[in-house]
C-alpha cells in the first residue's frame, strides 16, 4: 500500500491579517490539500498542530501575526479520497465562475452541490475552489444557498472584502432576486409575503410560526403559464429556506421542491422533463468592498430550466 506524503517537514506558518479571523482547522482544511478532516481533527487534538508554541482546539480561531506549526503528514492509501470526482467537480466549476478580482470570485452554483463539505458531503464548493485556486490564501463563503438551488455565490478572496460585505448584507443594502417556477397562479397583487419562520433543528425542516423569526420575501409574476408562475422572489431577510416555504404557505409551492413541495405538481413537472429544484440566484447587486462601485450580475438559468420554460410557452400557444 502506497502513503501519499502531503508535508515532508515540519513547517512554521505566520497567519496575515488576510488569513487572521478563520478557525485553525478550516485554515488547515485550506493548506493542506488532499487530507481528509478527521486526520485535521486528529493532529491538532493530539497536540501536534500549535499555535505560538502552545496546543489549541480545533475552533480555535487565528490571529494576526500567529505562528503555526504544521507536522509532516503522511496519508494511508485507505484515508485517500477518491480523486475522479472531485477533479470532475473542480473542472466543471471553472467554467462556472462570473466574475473574478483580487477581492472576490462570484460563482453561478450548479444545482445538487452543497456549498461545504459536512453533513455527510466530504467535498462542497469551497473545498472545490481551493482546489481550483491553489495559490489563493483566503476563500471564504460571503453567504450561502441551499444545495439544490443554484446561481449566484458570493466568495470574498479577502478578509476585508469578507466584512465588508457581510456588513453590506447586514444593513439591507444587498438585492438579491432569485427565479422560482411555483405551482397554479400566483396573485398579482400577493407582492409581499411576511411570516416568521421556525426551524426544526433535528429535521432542519422550516415552518411558518408565531414563535419563528420574521422574515419577509418581495414577489413579483415574470410570466405565467396554464399550469404555472415563474416569479421573481426578493428575500429582505435571510432565513433557511425563506423562499420555498413562503411560497408553500402561499399555496404555490415550487417546482421540485422535495421539502415544500406538492406531489402532484412535481409528478407533472417531472413529465415535462424537470429534474431538479426550479429555484435559481438570478441576480445580485452589491457596492464592491475595495472600489466601492456598484456592481450587477446575473447567472443564466441551466438548460434543464430553460428547456422547461419552452415547454411551459408553447402550452400558451396551443
Amino acid at each position: 500500500m502506497n502513503d501519499k506524503i502531503i508535508n515532508t517537514s515540519v513547517k512554521m506558518l505566520t497567519i496575515s491579517e488576510d488569513e487572521a479571523g478563520q478557525r485553525i482547522d478550516n485554515y488547515l482544511l485550506a493548506k493542506l490539500k488532499g487530507v481528509p478532516k478527521s486526520l485535521i481533527y486528529r493532529i491538532v487534538r493530539k497536540g501536534e498542530v500549535r499555535v505560538n508554541k502552545g496546543r489549541i482546539k480545533p475552533e480555535y480561531k487565528l490571529q494576526t501575526n500567529d505562528v503555526v506549526r504544521v507536522p509532516p503528514i503522511r496519508i494511508s492509501e485507505k484515508e485517500q479520497a477518491p480523486v475522479s470526482s472531485k477533479l470532475n467537480k473542480v473542472a466543471s466549476l471553472e467554467k462556472q465562475i462570473i466574475f473574478e478580482d483580487d477581492c472576490l470570485l462570484v460563482l453561478n452554483k450548479p444545482s445538487g452541490i452543497a456549498v461545504h463539505g459536512g453533513s455527510g458531503l466530504s467535498f462542497g464548493v469551497i473545498e472545490a475552489l481551493r482546489a481550483l485556486r491553489p495559490t489563493a490564501k483566503y476563500l471564504e463563503l460571503v453567504h450561502r444557498i441551499d444545495r439544490d438551488t443554484s446561481g449566484i455565490l458570493l466568495v470574498a478572496k479577502k478578509r476585508s472584502a469578507l466584512r465588508s460585505l457581510h456588513e453590506q448584507l447586514r444593513i439591507k443594502t444587498v438585492k438579491k432576486d432569485y427565479l422560482a417556477l411555483v405551482q397554479g397562479q400566483w396573485q398579482s397583487e400577493k407582492k409581499v409575503v411576511k411570516a416568521p419562520l421556525l426551524k426544526n433543528e433535528v429535521s432542519s425542516l422550516v415552518r411558518v410560526s408565531e414563535q419563528g423569526k420574521p422574515s419577509e420575501t418581495r414577489f413579483a409574476i415574470e410570466e405565467r403559464y396554464p399550469i404555472a408562475s415563474l416569479l421573481r422572489a426578493s428575500p429582505v431577510t435571510g432565513r433557511t429556506h425563506q423562499i420555498r416555504v413562503h411560497t408553500q404557505y402561499s399555496g404555490h409551492p415550487i417546482a421540485l421542491d422535495d421539502r415544500y413541495g406538492d406531489p402532484e405538481f412535481d409528478n407533472q413537472m417531472a413529465e415535462f422533463g424537470l429534474t431538479r429544484l426550479f429555484l435559481h440566484a438570478y441576480s445580485i447587486k452589491f457596492e464592491h468592498p475595495k472600489t466601492g462601485e456598484e456592481i450587477r450580475l446575473t447567472a443564466p438559468l441551466d438548460d434543464n430550466m430553460k428547456n422547461i420554460l419552452k415547454k411551459l410557452r408553447a402550452l400558451k400557444e396551443k
